[in-house]
């Protein structure tokens, strides 16, 4: 799951429904496996299907709405709430989702998404609510996240927004790093660091 983001362009997928918490994201009782991978097909289960029969797909639901698919998932306010399972970041990121936008995540849900290279990007409530309708009436339309400019636009200029991000978890995400990998990174200069403070020690 391990990726670079840097600057994703994509369709979008519309979920206007606010305070969706961790247990729609991945029912409890798919949380059986210890691995990363898998929990894509059991992403929203019990909005996608009738029941556990997956030969019974919900035609109401907007992933089974085939207008609509993309790597950016549009979520109503207070996305991630509920319990700190890091699996619903694992489930939405398997299931080919790289972004998340919404006007308000849970905390605990927003360190999961990007320990595991899933972009949380938070705007305003009136950038969502455009972004909402534009993608609802016009799924084609194509949104950019620009993780190095901290950017939202689309294509014809009726959004463009800003977003924050913490700057260590940017360097992070730009360069597929995960706190280990960013250590690593800083061998040359720890090492220098540590001769010099040895050096100043020892004159």
């Amino acid at each position: 799951m391990r990726t670079k983001i840097q600057v994703i362009s994509s369709t979008a997928v519309p979920l206007p429904i606010e305070h969706i918490d961790t247990d729609q994201i991945i029912p409890a009782r798919f949380l059986k496996a210890t691995s990363r991978e898998g929990f894509g097909k059991n992403l929203f289960r019990d909005w996608r299907y009738s029941n556990d029969d997956e030969a019974q797909p919900n035609k109401d639901f907007v992933l089974n709405d085939a207008k609509f698919s993309g790597r950016i998932l549009l979520a109503g306010k207070n996305f991630g709430c509920g319990s700190s399972r890091e699996h619903a970041a694992w489930a939405i990121k398997d299931y080919g989702f790289d972004v998340v936008v919404s006007s308000f995540f849970a905390d605990i849900f927003r360190n999961n998404a990007l320990n595991n290279f899933l972009l949380p990007v938070q705007v305003t409530e009136e950038t969502l609510a455009m972004l909402m309708q534009l993608i609802l009436h016009h799924p084609s339309t194509e949104i950019t996240v620009d993780l190095p400019a901290q950017s939202i636009k689309t294509a014809d200029g009726k959004v463009n927004s800003g977003f924050d991000i913490s700057p260590y978890k940017k360097i992070c995400l730009l360069n597929g790093y995960d706190d280990i990998d960013y250590l690593l990174s800083m061998r040359d200069a720890i090492t220098a660091f540590e001769q010099s403070t040895h050096k100043t020690f020892t004159a």
